[in-house]
């Protein structure tokens, strides 16, 4: 079998440095062996079997109680949304540390987008360690009123403002932005802005705003995708929710002129054949390697 192609660290690590990437951080990002020492964040699978336990979740195939959207649809419609909020905090508002990738990001001088479908406060954390300021942007999904809008928290503010997602205006270039797409789990001890893309119903959701007039995703995101390159961290392809979220996101781009020009790449442990397929469908070069072993090379390309 042929070797392993390594992955173009010192191009990576200029590149993020300048802002010329967007990472994207998946479940595998917040999994970091660093953050050994402190309280582990459940995986999706965990945390769907923990849900499942506690709402006594019908069926015992492994491949149900492992699915967290199905398991969070059976929760809701048996015990209601509130108790969810309150069971994913429990499980999520828990005293994990930031691991090397987030303290890596952390570190780079330039500024850019971060975006992360992970709804833990691990990076928000090594940004403030770091004593690097950056605006939050949230993707809301509990109020009827959000609809079309942002939850919008710049440095140091208390509250979010909620400005619509083609109006949000932040200079990505002198800026560090954090966009959760998927929701948080807020910082304050209420769980006042919690808030989870994480049923079947909220999925579809957000999926029917990405291909809207008044997209999930701010419009000045939208331009700054067409002239930047992406770097996937954390993610496996065999989550379909991913894949449809990729898909619509692929389209979108095109639609909006991206440049064919600019490089992706992916950084995954061991991924399938079918994975690598699928990655490669999309034009992301994969690259399979542990996550804290990548960050640790990158840090060496930066001398």
């Amino acid at each position: 079998m042929a070797a392993e192609i390594e992955p173009p660290y010192p191009l990576i690590h200029e590149e993020l440095k300048s802002g010329m990437v967007v990472p994207f951080l998946g479940a595998g990002a917040s999994r970091s062996k660093s953050g050994e020492t402190s309280a582990a964040l459940p995986s999706a699978s965990e945390l769907s079997l923990l849900l499942a336990k506690t709402t006594s979740f019908p069926s015992e195939d492994p491949r149900d109680r492992g699915d967290l959207a199905k398991v969070a649809s059976y929760f809701v419609e048996i015990n209601g949304r509130k108790l969810l909020r309150r069971q994913l905090r429990s499980h999520l508002a828990v005293n994990a540390k930031p691991g090397a990738l987030h303290e890596y990001l952390a570190s780079l001088p330039g500024h850019g987008l971060i975006i992360t479908t992970n709804y833990d406060t691990l990076l928000e954390q090594a940004l403030r360690a770091a004593n690097k300021p950056f605006h939050l942007v949230v993707h809301p999904i509990e109020r009827d009123d959000w609809r079309g809008s942002v939850l919008w928290w710049p440095p140091d503010a208390e509250g979010p403002q909620t400005p619509a997602t083609n109006t949000l205006d932040i200079d990505l270039d002198a800026n560090t932005v954090i966009y959760k797409m998927h929701g948080t789990v807020s910082g304050s001890a209420s769980g006042e802005w919690d808030n989870f893309v994480i049923t079947e119903d909220d999925y579809t959701e957000f999926l029917s705003q990405m291909s809207g007039g008044n997209s999930a995703i701010p419009a000045i995101f939208q331009a700054h995708f067409r002239d930047r390159n992406f770097l996937f961290l954390g993610y496996s392809l065999s989550d379909w929710n991913l894949r449809v979220i990729l898909k619509n996101l692929s389209r979108h781009l095109q639609s909006e002129g991206r440049s064919a020009d600019f490089a992706a790449w992916a950084i995954q442990r061991n991924p399938s054949l079918f994975e690598r397929k699928l990655w490669g469908k999309r034009e992301v070069e994969i690259f399979d390697q542990d996550i804290d072993e990548f960050v640790a090379r990158l840090r060496e390309a930066g001398g």
